[in-house]
């Protein structure tokens, strides 16, 4: 493999516990949301937001190999010793689970760990708005993407779907996944997890053998590249629903991304395609909240597919797609402005956030006056 991502066959078995599993642990008591282990530092927490350093002493570079090491395999190992870098996942026990990146810097091997809950959480403990559940409940074919940046919690959001979905509906579930984060058990649904370099070698592979395993739902941890879309357009136009993760930060955006994803000369095809096939793009930013039971609440722009939606779609017209957010609120659809006003409303996140975070702050302003732009004229 040349994507750097884990060898078949890479499981460890351990017959004692690994000696890092002891950061892990110390991760999750302190409920941090990432490790960082570096040379010549003590082990770091990121914490609300902040990495924190720990009271453990400065690690050296022979520490590091020893702790980092001890839970490879031999494939894994030699993955990393000829590419410097790494990602793979590591289960602490049989709750916790962290997503693993190793990587070299300055010749010397560093490692971020991002810590994945053991349980899946329901979309009220997500604080998510209502649409998420009702996406969830109604969509039953197409393509429902989950966006932005790095540890915004798209994946927790899609596992929250899915875990919906595994509840109520009688379906077969497929998720291709790298590396397997969440676990989902079996309830109505009946679920495959297959996660790369162990479960199937690529996502070429495992996408050309989907439709052979008769799935309802599909789960596409990241649309990376134009193979994996092309397979995931093509599940959602023969009647399955497609969820996926993307990075970009608005609706518009996402769709221009997709786009790009395409040759020139299929660009139009693809327009049109797209604009069929998807049902609803969820856009996300994870921001410090000020309720202890929110230390971290998103900050959610939705759009949802109508005939305006995928008209404007169609006509190569995403610059009007804020408008349309703004005019279809009452069929759920919200923009950053307004999630950001019903947060700052509700004393989830401070005031300052909220402006640091708006789009455009002079319009965040007037919302929370009572005021909103109007939407205009988008037929």
């Amino acid at each position: 493999m040349t994507d750097g991502k884990q060898p078949i066959d890479s499981h460890v078995h351990f017959e004692h516990e690994p000696e890092i599993d002891k950061y892990f642990k110390a991760a999750v008591k302190a409920e941090a949301s990432d490790l960082h282990l570096k040379v010549g530092q003590p082990p770091k927490l990121r914490m609300q937001e902040k990495i924190k350093s720990t009271s453990g002493q400065a690690l050296t570079e022979e520490k590091i190999e020893k702790l980092v090491f001890e839970i490879l395999s031999e494939k894994q190992k030699t993955f990393f010793l000829e590419n410097g870098y790494l990602d793979f996942a590591h289960e602490v026990g049989q709750a916790d689970r962290f997503r693993i990146n190793i990587f070299k810097q300055r010749t010397k091997i560093s490692l971020a760990a991002r810590r994945i809950t053991s349980e899946i959480p329901p979309f009220e403990t997500l604080h998510l708005p209502s649409t998420i559940e009702e996406i969830a409940n109604t969509a039953h074919e197409g393509i429902v993407l989950v966006t932005g940046p790095t540890g915004c919690g798209k994946s927790t959001t899609i596992a929250s779907m899915i875990d919906y979905i595994n509840r109520n509906r009688s379906c077969h579930i497929i998720t291709i996944e790298d590396p397997l984060e969440f676990i989902h058990t079996d309830k109505k649904a009946l679920v495959s997890q297959r996660e790369l370099g162990i479960d199937v070698h690529d996502y070429n592979v495992a996408l050309q053998s989907l439709m052979r395993q008769d799935p309802d739902v599909v789960v596409i941890s990241e649309m990376r590249d134009y193979e994996t879309l092309q397979a995931a357009m093509r599940a959602a136009e023969t009647g399955h629903l497609v969820f996926g993760t993307l990075h970009s930060a608005s609706a518009a955006q996402t769709i221009q991304r997709i786009l790009d994803l395409y040759p020139q000369e299929e660009r139009e095809l693809a327009r049109q395609t797209f604009a069929s096939a998807f049902k609803a793009i969820i856009c996300q930013v994870l921001l410090p909240g000020l309720k202890k039971e929110a230390k971290r609440v998103p900050a959610v722009e939705i759009l949802i597919s109508n005939p305006i939606v995928k008209k404007l779609i169609s006509e190569k017209r995403e610059s009007d797609i804020d408008s349309v957010i703004r005019a279809c609120q009452n069929e759920g659809m919200q923009d950053f402005t307004e999630s950001l006003r019903r947060l700052v409303e509700g004393e989830w996140i401070d005031l300052k956030v909220a402006l640091q975070n708006a789009p455009n702050v002079e319009e965040l302003k007037m919302a929370l006056k009572g005021i909103r732009a109007s939407a205009g004229s988008i037929l």
